[in-house]
């Protein structure tokens, strides 16, 4: 029998919770709901999860502060914020703090599960990817297994998302990479708000490489990015 992925699930709207709990349970999923950040995080600790699904306006321990303190813990899990609608800020905040997608409410239970099918299938594809494991980069060493980077400045610990990006950026060196390329594969989808999210982690990624003058990224306006290596 195939195991069923365990859904953290944090939403203090309690009628809006008992549906969506509810409806997830019956498209196979194992649902832990939790009304506030506090007890959430007491239960990540506590229990192993799949993927999380996060309000933002929680009580006792908003959803940005706690996806900080889910993230300090695991790098990889996928997070799914729940936003709303006209609230950008939300959205932008959320996914610079580490979350992979955001879905805007009122959303319908065919989105979410979509959304969350994609972000199973696309951890198991990275827990499974047997391609290149070790980089030379500069005089950098990348791990990407182990999400290090070692350098002169010491080792660099990556969360999932700054690995998958650097690890693209490498494999294409001295090569443009699109940015629909990267938003498409690393975040699901072409749009504004995870073009902005994008535009942070190469910032992270230039700040972590800046020890070695003859790394780059460029900026090629309008049409990606290029990691140059200078021989």
């Amino acid at each position: 029998m195939q195991t069923k992925a365990k859904i953290l699930y944090v939403e203090d709207d309690e009628v809006l919770a008992y549906v969506t709990k509810d409806n997830l349970e019956l498209n196979n999923f194992s649902v832990n709901h939790c009304l506030n950040g506090k007890n959430a995080l007491k239960t990540f600790k506590n229990e192993e999860f799949d993927l999380c699904i996060l309000d933002v306006m929680l009580p006792e321990m908003d959803g940005f502060t706690l996806a900080k303190e889910i993230r300090s813990r695991n790098q990889e899990i996928p997070i799914l914020f729940l936003t709303a609608k006209s609230l950008k800020e939300d959205k932008i905040s959320g996914l610079q703090l580490g979350a992979d997608d955001y879905i805007t409410k009122p959303f319908s239970i065919e989105e979410l599960v979509l959304k969350i099918e994609i972000f199973l299938k696309r951890k198991f594809i990275t827990l499974n990817n047997n391609s290149q494991d070790n980089f030379g980069i500069g005089s950098y060493t990348f791990q990407f297994s182990n999400l290090i980077l070692k350098g002169p400045e010491g080792d660099k610990k990556l969360t999932q998302k700054e690995a998958d990006l650097l690890k693209l950026l490498i494999e294409q060196k001295n090569q443009i990479v699109k940015r629909a390329t990267i938003l498409e594969r690393l975040w699901g989808k072409n749009d504004y708000f995870m073009g902005r999210s994008m535009d942070v982690f190469i910032s992270r990624l230039r700040k972590y490489l800046k020890a070695d003058t003859n790394l780059n990224i460029e900026n090629i306006h309008g049409v990606g990015f290029r990691l140059n290596e200078v021989n």
